[in-house]
Formats: C-alpha cells, structure tokens, sequence
C-alpha cells in the first residue's frame, strides 16, 4: 500500500465530507445500551479509515509500525481544543475531524487497536475509545475521564495496553505536586456546573501524588533517544506549576533523530515536527523534559 495514495483519499474524502451544508447524527448503541451518537461527517471519515486499517498490509506491521502508520492517516487533520467539553452531560465523544494532543493519540490507539483485532465497526472503535479514555475502561461522569496524562499512563498500563519504560531507559524522579485542575476550578466548566466534581478531582489528584514518577529531564533527550522505538507515546513534560504533562504526541525516526507527530496547537494540525524533538523541547521555556509508554497491544 502506498502512503501517499492512502492520505489523499482520506484528505479528499474528509473534503467532499466537509462540504455538506447540515450534518445529521446517527444514534448507535454502546456495550451499555445508551445512545452514541456520531456526526456524519465522523462516520464517513471512519468509513474511509475501515478501508485503510482492513487493508491486508496493515497485518504485516509490527506494533510500534501499526501505531505509526495509524497515526499518518491524521496528518493535516485541524488542531481543535477542548472537543469534549462541548456537553452537559458527559458522554462518549467520537470526534475525528478535530483533534487535540491527548485526542490524537486515544483516536490512533483505538484505531490500531481494533485493526489488530479486526473488530472495525463503529461500535467496536467506540467501545476502545471509552477503555482507553476512562479509568478503568468505564465511562461514569466527568470525574471518571483521566483528565491528567500520567493519570491516562498509569491507568492503561494497567489496563495491560502500554508500559512506561521511562524509568528503564535512564528516567530520574519526577517530583512535582498535581492540583491544576482543583486549583483552577473556574477553567473547567463541568467543575463550575457541578461542584460535587471536585471532590472526584481531589480524589485523583491525591492518588497521583502518591505514586512515584519519572521523566528524562529536556537536557538528556537527545541522549536516551534512540533507547525509544517508533510508536512510542511521548509525553512532556511542564514547568506550569501543578500540571504534569502539557503535551503528548507520538516518536518517529527521520534521519537517526527522534521526531514528533502530534497534534500541534502551533501548527493548527496534526503534522510531524521538523526538528528532532530533543531541539522541540529546548525551545519551549515552560517544557522539562519526557515520559515514555510502549504500546504492547500486538501480539
């Protein structure tokens, strides 16, 4: 299969999606009998995604090529933040047209995922996207998404679908005290609409704190970067004081330099940086370094 050829189509049927004046939603059915309801724009674009993941090439792919080449299918896909927050109520948000860091990754996942099983309805891609995005795999309210991304590690791994191998490959301790989201209460809607929120907040915010962390500090990337393979989740690190993780993407190899595709705020979209992510990170003052997951879901 040519990659090229592949991310046309998708780039043109995307556009041909686009160019529908109303969209209309199609209510589908979750493993828990609720209303999913999904954008048609959503479903065509998960229609010409089925094609390329059922492809035959797609089973050749080692783990860390399948995350790789799943997460090409979204380059140029826009960046857009805060996609779901857009509700009441929380519920299960399938949006494949506007992506943010954290979005890109939970959609590349539960993409390649469901390739790796060959289960590609829709219902099978919404059923991944709630295991992944809600601790323990179980969307309850807003208070059970892993709003923070050590928090989304921590919970995955041991959900038994990625391992942290930062401390392996030369990570030091990561001592910082979590408590942006209870100390910025007025930035998140749902916590203003329904104060009994926080209490769910403080509660994985103190869990969090109790757990040992590490992270390469931004000065040893360069030098602990070809210990990390091409499929690798990155997340990195802040100096914002509370907050653990400010960004994430996925690592690629471009001329024996580890790169980053992500979902980029700067950029507007998804792209692959265009310098090594050791120089990223040195340029962004309020960056500290990296974590590292290693998706093991292939077998």
């Amino acid at each position: 299969m040519k990659f090229k050829a592949i991310h046309l189509l998708f780039v043109l049927t995307i556009g041909l999606a686009s160019c529908q004046a109303k969209t209309r939603s199609k209510a589908l059915t979750n493993s828990h009998q609720e209303s999913l309801k999904v954008d048609s724009l959503d479903m065509n674009i998960f229609k010409s995604l089925k094609q390329f993941i059922t492809d035959s090439s797609f089973d050749s792919l080692s783990n860390g090529r399948l995350i790789v080449t799943t997460g090409k299918l979204f380059l140029q896909t826009p960046y857009v933040g805060g996609t779901l927050d857009n509700n009441d109520v929380e519920r299960l948000v399938i949006n494949l047209h506007q992506l943010d860091c954290t979005t890109f990754i939970e959609n590349t996942l539960a993409l390649s995922k469901i390739a790796n099983q060959s289960k590609t309805s829709i219902n099978d891609f919404a059923k991944e996207l709630e295991f992944i995005r809600y601790r323990d795999g179980k969307l309850k309210d807003y208070g059970s998404r892993l709003h923070y991304f050590t928090d989304w590690m921590f919970d995955n791994e041991r959900k038994g679908l990625l391992v942290d191998i930062t401390q392996t490959i030369g990570g030091e301790a990561y001592q910082k005290t979590i408590n942006f989201m209870s100390s910025h209460i007025n930035s998140y809607p749902a916590l203003v609409r329904d104060s009994s929120l926080v209490d769910h907040i403080l509660q994985s915010e103190k869990e969090i704190n109790s757990r040992k962390h590490f992270y390469i500090p931004e000065d040893k990337v360069q030098e602990i970067e070809n210990q990390i393979k091409d499929g690798d989740l990155i997340a990195i690190t802040t100096k914002i004081k509370g907050l653990d993780v400010s960004h994430t993407g996925i690592a690629i190899h471009i001329n024996n330099r580890l790169h980053l595709m992500h979902a980029s705020s700067k950029a507007k979209k998804v792209v692959i940086s265009d310098i090594p992510l050791a120089e990223l990170i040195q340029r962004n003052r309020l960056q500290s370094g990296i974590m590292v997951s290693r998706v093991i879901q292939k077998q």
